[in-house]
């Protein structure tokens, strides 16, 4: 056995054990930003932490010029002196590698850094994020940077975590020459010939053959975009650029640091930048996967919470690592609000609560910002909901994290959802009503992606993946001929992998599978015109095995039934239509909704799939309330409305958050948590 393979095996079972000695325990703190403040504050800052319970901060982000003033010129001195203070007070410490935003000075003394916006204008970096990240100076700095903050403090007692930079999906795409010259090298590389190149991109529709590689341009001009093949293209090109200097930055973490865990704040579905975070998320690299949890200042709505949750489910995938919330929500929080979603994100498998931020702004883009302290440094209110947060997590962690158990999965595709900007649905949308359905029955269900993931689900979700290539057709083809049960709505299988709509049977390369042919679609407004039932707008009118049910969509497909059976069909409209169908394909079912996922659509649908294929339900409990069966003695529940719940109990429980006992049945207050331990001898 070689030397490099035996270290290699040193350190995965290294990282094994460091990674376990951390699993049951959950983290509560908060982000800190010590270059903002004098030194004699850091004192006073670390001991009101203490004082909260808290056990964890995350620095450094968004400082890099705090590390390298000047170009090579380092100062580590004061960031040891607060590395210190938190180890001596028990205080871990994620330490965010700030490769974004750029230092002015490399701006300055190298201008390819900058952003080139689409009308060719230099912008200053007024604002975070504006550096060409792509760029190869860019790069060589940004891991210079990286190599030296890794080598640094790799070993330090009080690092958990090294941060992957923050939020990589925001941020400007640049359109500068040296960046239209990497896209070019990319085309070169993924289709060799300018006639393959023009093959995929259908050039010759408006006269828009491309002759030679230095012919081509960005797809987009001023505020005009390009044809959708283009489109897709420069989308991938951009995302392949933000994961490479991604994976560069986790490759030097790794050689310098390897006992490290790694962390990010994935935001990669900003809207600025929206990227392909699969290749992150499936490479096993990040072993914590982590976002900043927003879901609003609201106590009583819960629309932003599920919109939160959402953001866990597809930032996790299918790692069945700790997630954490590197950043929380604080701000004008109401009452009560952050303690009720930190519990909500136990049963998506999260293990930490790092508000953001310890001391509200006093300075900058974010100076009106509130935190846990006033801008006088005085704690506040959310400081002691925080503790409290701490407090009662310190009774429970060591049951958490919460291991999911999903037989559902939903397919997530990135390419489909730069496709489907062309829709009136966005593919992460039908994503989105998919997960909700889970939500509200709390089932565990993983966000896939089809091509990298092993299947071993009973029931795979395809909503709206507009983009269908043929890798993953044939993965879907063999989950439903091995048994599996599939349900694809709506704007999927639109399109093969150039982006160029399927001149063959509709679902691409699936058309068989479903029994179906999709045609075309109709406008449902402009349907109604001569509506059986006098429906107007987007309104219309499906009964699903007898049931009528009303819901919304501004098109509908137009189906032709090759050997499936209709389950369903639109009735409102001037005649029947049909719009569910169902197909037996080898030993399992390919279900095809005409429709967007609609939450009132698939209810009756899901229903109906858990029970024919034994799929094991969430706990029982009323409407309005969260539950987890941790394990099969612990349940954590969570009531997320304002009326008191009454949950029903076979058996006698003991309450590990209240220390008190159950007979029975037991009420639930408002917006409340418990976490019971349950007596089965009972």
């Amino acid at each position: 056995m070689s030397k490099k393979l035996c270290t290699a095996i040193f350190f995965g079972i290294y990282i094994l054990l460091y990674s376990g000695t951390h699993a049951q325990q959950l983290y509560v703190g908060a982000n800190y930003h010590p270059h903002d403040l004098k030194p004699e504050h850091w004192k006073r800052d670390i001991a009101l932490m203490k004082a909260a319970g808290l056990n964890v901060v995350r620095m450094g982000h968004l400082a890099w010029d705090s590390y390298e003033p000047e170009d090579g010129k380092f100062d580590f001195g004061w960031f040891d002196k607060v590395m210190d203070m938190m180890n001596k007070a028990g205080i871990k410490v994620i330490i965010d590698i700030a490769i974004r935003p750029a230092p002015i000075w490399l701006h300055y003394k190298y201008p390819s850094v900058d952003i080139i916006d689409a009308s060719g204008n230099r912008l200053y970096p007024n604002h975070r994020y504006m550096e060409d990240v792509g760029d190869s100076i860019y790069q060589k700095y940004a891991l210079r940077y990286t190599d030296m903050i890794t080598k640094r403090y790799a070993g330090h007692p009080a690092l958990l975590a090294f941060g992957i930079d923050n939020e990589s999906g925001d941020g400007r795409i640049s359109y500068s020459e040296t960046a239209r010259q990497r896209y070019i090298k990319w085309l070169r590389k993924k289709y060799s010939t300018i006639d393959h190149l023009n093959n995929a991109w259908a050039t010759q529709r408006w006269s828009r053959r491309i002759g030679q590689f230095e012919e081509i341009g960005f797809p987009v001009s001023g505020s005009i975009n390009g044809a959708p093949e283009r489109m897709l293209d420069f989308r991938r090109f951009v995302s392949d650029e933000i994961n490479q200097l991604l994976f560069k930055v986790m490759d030097k973490v790794n050689t310098n640091a390897p006992r490290a865990l790694l962390n990010t704040n994935a935001w990669y579905y900003s809207s600025s930048k929206y990227f392909d975070y699969t290749q992150v998320a499936y490479s096993g690299k990040m072993t914590r996967e982590g976002c900043g949890f927003y879901p609003g200042v609201s106590l009583t709505s819960n629309w932003g919470l599920i919109d939160a949750l959402f953001g866990i489910a597809r930032i996790q995938f299918e790692s069945t690592n700790p997630f954490w919330c590197s950043e929380f929500t604080t701000m004008t929080a109401v009452p009560n609000s952050i303690r009720k979603s930190a519990y909500a994100t136990l049963m998506y498998g999260n293990q930490m609560i790092c508000g953001w931020t310890w001391q509200s702004m006093q300075a900058g883009e974010e100076q009106y910002l509130q935190g846990m302290l006033d801008w006088d440094g005085i704690p506040n209110r959310k400081y002691d909901e925080y503790k409290k947060i701490a407090t009662e997590f310190k009774k429970i962690e060591k049951y958490f994290p919460y291991k999911q158990q999903a037989e559902i999965a939903l397919a997530f595709s990135f390419p489909s959802q730069i496709a489907s900007s062309y829709f009136p649905e966005q593919h992460q949308q039908q994503l989105q009503t998919c997960f909700d359905a889970m939500y509200y029955r709390n089932m565990d269900a993983r966000i896939v992606e089809i091509a990298k993931s092993p299947l071993k689900y009973k029931v795979l979700f395809i909503p709206g993946v507009a983009v269908m290539e043929e890798a993953t057709a044939t993965r879907i083809r063999e989950f439903v001929k091995n048994g599996g049960t599939i349900v694809m709505t709506s704007n999927s299988a639109i399109v093969d992998e150039t982006g160029q709509v399927f001149s063959s049977t509709r679902p691409g390369y699936l058309n068989d599978v479903f029994g179906i042919r999709v045609g075309g679609f109709e406008e449902t407004e402009t349907l109604n015109e001569i509506s059986r039932k006098s429906f107007k707008g987007k309104q219309m009118e499906v009964t699903y095995k007898g049931t009528p049910i009303v819901i919304e969509s501004a098109r509908f497909d137009a189906i032709e039934t090759k050997g499936a059976d209709v389950i369903g069909s639109i009735t409102s409209a001037d005649k029947d239509y049909p719009i569910i169908t169902s197909h037996k394909y080898g030993k399992g079912n390919a279900i095809y909704i005409g429709l967007p996922a609609k939450i009132n659509l698939l209810n009756p649908l899901v229903d109906e799939l858990i029970n024919e294929l034994s799929i094991k339900k969430g706990p029982t409990v009323p409407g309005g309330v969260m539950a987890r069966q941790v394990d099969k003695n612990h349940v954590l529940y969570l009531n997320v409305t304002g009326e008191a719940k009454e949950i029903p109990m076979k058996s006698k429980s003991r309450s590990l958050l209240h220390d008190r006992d159950y007979t029975g049945n037991f009420v639930l207050a408002p917006y409340e948590p418990e976490f019971v331990e349950i007596n089965n001898g009972q």
